[in-house]
């Protein structure tokens, strides 16, 4: 008896776990294999396998200029988005640290973007940076082809995403800059420590766990982008917004390319797993854990 309990304990822990284990099969390994061997195959539109081919698709893709270009585009707007979504949201919180009287109304104006899906906000900035009708040249008086020009079409795309991406991180720094422990905020102030002091040697040390997951997280949805090229540009003008997405999306979905698109999502998914693990090589010097 002693030893079928012991046997029934063993097993247990891993009963719990089938449900999950489950969807991540289902959803995330079996999908993930089958992309894998996707890349290294001759697919049909039936999304069959008909032949083996080796290395011929990321050959046929790395010698494509429009991949290039698209590669280097998403490093690009990864480059511009990520350092400028860490800067402004961490920011706003250290504006709004301080619990003040009118605190809840300028919160809820820095969360309001939360409130717009990518899409929706996609279409508000298509609106916005109209050339001619758009209120934003209308305003400030000038006369710019936000996604009609090739050289601020990228930049039109990185506005849409700072906009998006900023308020959620926002709501992370203020929280972790409002757990920083008051007895050490205190003996700042005796100490007379100025504002950036305080900043360099006390916040942003503590609040570095946070940072780092920020900057792992934003890196995904960076590379990830495709929403706002999908529904503003269309990767034009002159593919100067296409990315790695956007690229897999037209070949997997509208051109029934499946071994190409494989491929891309795989050349993807290793840049974005190097770049993560560039943060944690990073974060073992860096990040400071309580």
């Amino acid at each position: 008896m002693k030893g079928t309990y012991r046997i029934q304990n063993s097993i247990k822990p891993y009963l719990f776990l089938l449900p999950i284990l489950f969807f991540a099969f289902a959803f995330v390994y079996y999908p993930f294999a089958r992309t894998f061997l996707y890349s290294f195959s001759r697919v049909n539109f039936r999304g069959d396998i008909t032949l083996f081919i080796g290395l011929a698709n990321f050959r046929r893709l790395f010698s494509d200029p429009v991949f290039i270009t698209a590669l280097t585009n998403t490093l690009r707007l990864s480059a511009f988005v990520v350092p400028l979504i860490l800067f402004c949201a961490y920011n706003l919180a250290l504006l709004a640290v301080k619990k003040r009287k009118a605190g809840m109304i300028y919160e809820t104006l820095f969360l309001l973007p939360m409130a717009v899906s990518m899409p929706a906000a996609s279409q508000i900035f298509r609106m916005l940076l109209e050339p001619a009708m758009g209120i934003l040249n209308y305003r400030l008086g000038l006369d710019i082809g936000w996604f009609s020009d090739h050289r601020t079409a990228l930049y039109g795309i990185v506005m849409v995403c700072l906009w998006v991406g900023i308020p959620f991180n926002f709501v992370l720094f203020l929280s972790a800059l409002r757990n920083i422990p008051s007895q050490l905020m205190e003996a700042a102030d005796l100490d007379v420590a100025g504002m950036f002091r305080r900043l360099f040697h006390l916040q942003l040390p503590l609040t570095s766990p946070t940072i780092f997951y920020v900057l792992c997280t934003n890196t995904v949805l960076a590379m990830m982008t495709s929403t706002p090229v999908m529904i503003i540009t269309g990767g034009q003008p002159g593919y100067s917004t296409v990315t790695l997405i956007f690229m897999m999306y037209t070949f997997g979905y509208q051109s029934s390319n499946y071994g190409l698109a494989a491929c891309i999502s795989l050349v993807t998914f290793t840049l974005t797993f190097g770049l993560i693990l560039l943060a944690f090589a990073f974060e073992r010097r860096k990040v400071y854990y309580q």
